[in-house]
């Protein structure tokens, strides 16, 4: 019987993660994987294929529509959906193999097949005909999340689709519904869109992007729809017709009231993520679970029974990758006797979308909800010189600091590179430091990120370019 010091069982980036760093602190690890390659949703279904889509529509509708008023002329692109999802399918490839390089470097071994706990200490993977337990001093359950699914209504991933289904469509639909006005339906809609489709999104919320700064999704709300979405809130969709050539969806007033029908050729199912712990043994293994089927965990990581641990997706707090790397290393670092850790406040999140949406610390709404007093700085890129000349105005910076002390509380930002340029943020965030601080620091000309700088200024009314 094989002996380790861990086993964790998944490859996502909370998984992976974890396996690599317990393997440079000295440990024994193996990592048990069910599906036919590592990296789990993330890079095989998840963030990096949708990324690569999101990159080459906006690419084909950059050549459709931006190139001819910047003096580049160039015939009307032409799409190959194929090549475009060859392109896709390299980008999952070349992440892939890189997380089974990282395997191999750092001696980790990858035992395929599913997990099943028997115990504090016991883990049996079957797959491929065969069956083995293997002995470990710790466990970490890091088996991610799967899609929520609408009662009533059944994904086919052909018509009615998951976030899956939608990074494979054959065709680009001429309609395309989606149920759910969160991070990934939005991004996904972005990518249809921009390649032909008409995108109805039905929310049940009165707002999109749930949980981001109201203001800023209001705004954003409007440059989706000036870019041709259509969104009806407050609202939910029933059941869905299949019977005919197109899809019939029955939605009605999330307050009760008449229904309507919407047509569509693909619905697109988004309304969230739920743990993953199918086959686990939980219940057998004595690890206990919260009400919504999430794993539950001390400040430690955790759970109940001793020598089992778990991180990601499966535990509670936002369905992120990084924060998912963030425990995977600290759940190690403190299976290692060490003092591992995550700053649960500085944790960003962000929609890849044009202009992109980020986003790190309290909103507005938290704030007011908390009693908290606080100051804001607002800076457009309507006034940022790059911004203005490469016609990227969209958008604008927001800056949340405490009234009294002038810590950065929270920072979001709408527009062109956003993701990117979250991460000063985030920095100053993690080092406690003040709106003034980042108003100081001297920022290259001409960026984006100048509006930062700025909007930190906005804080203490004194931003130069507006």
């Amino acid at each position: 019987m094989a002996s380790y010091d861990l086993v964790v069982i998944g490859t996502g980036p909370g998984g992976y993660v974890c396996a690599i760093r317990a393997a440079q602190l000295g440990m024994k690890v193996a990592v048990v994987e069910k599906n036919a390659t590592l990296g789990g949703t993330c890079l095989n279904v998840g963030c990096m294929p949708s990324k690569a889509l999101l990159h080459a529509s906006e690419m084909f509708e950059e050549a459709a529509h931006s190139f001819a008023k910047m003096g580049v002329s160039v015939s009307a692109p032409k799409l190959d959906l194929p090549a475009m999802m060859t392109f896709k399918q390299q980008g999952i490839d070349g992440n892939v193999k890189g997380v089974e390089f990282l395997m191999k470097k750092n001696k980790i071994d990858v035992l395929k097949g599913t997990g099943k706990i028997l115990g504090a200490g016991k883990v049996e993977v079957s797959g491929g005909g065969k069956t083995e337990i293997v002995e470990t001093r710790n466990i970490v359950i890091a088996t991610g999340s799967d899609i929520a699914r609408l009662k009533g209504i059944d994904i086919d991933e052909k018509r009615i689709v998951s976030s899956t289904g939608a990074l494979s469509l054959e065709k680009v639909p001429s309609s395309l519904l989606i149920v759910g006005a969160g991070v990934i339906g939005l991004e996904l809609g972005s990518v249809w869109h921009r390649l032909g489709a008409k995108v109805t999104v039905v929310e049940f919320l009165d707002r999109i992007l749930p949980g981001m700064d109201g203001e800023v999704a209001k705004q954003f709300q409007r440059l989706l729809e000036k870019q041709g979405f259509t969104f009806k809130l407050g609202a939910k969709v029933t059941s869905v017709d299949t019977s005919g050539k197109t899809l019939v969806a029955k939605v009605e007033p999330a307050a009760g009231g008449a229904a309507e029908s919407i047509e569509a050729d693909v619905v697109l199912v988004c309304i969230g993520r739920v743990p993953y712990t199918e086959g686990l043994g939980l219940k057998e293994a004595g690890v206990a679970v919260d009400n919504r089927g999430r794993v539950e965990i001390d400040s430690h990581f955790s759970t109940n029974v001793k020598g089992i641990y778990a991180i990601g997706d499966v535990v509670a707090g936002p369905m992120l990758a990084h924060k998912a790397e963030d425990e995977g290393v600290a759940c190690a670092e403190i299976i290692a006797g060490q003092a591992g850790h995550v700053n649960y406040d500085v944790i960003p999140g962000v929609v890849y979308t044009t202009p992109e949406v980020s986003s790190v610390g309290k909103t507005e709404e938290d704030l007011k909800q908390a009693g908290v007093a606080y100051t804001v700085g607002k800076f457009p890129f309507t006034a940022n010189g790059r911004s203005k000349v490469n016609q990227t105005t969209d958008g604008f910076v927001k800056v949340l600091a405490d009234a009294k002390t002038d810590r950065v509380l929270g920072v979001h930002i709408v527009g062109r590179e956003a993701g990117e340029m979250i991460h000063e943020a985030c920095v100053l965030m993690e080092f406690g430091g003040s709106a003034e601080d980042l108003a100081r620091t001297c920022h290259a000309h001409p960026t984006r990120s100048e509006a930062i700088k700025e909007a930190a200024l906005a804080v203490g009314k004194r931003a130069i370019h507006m």
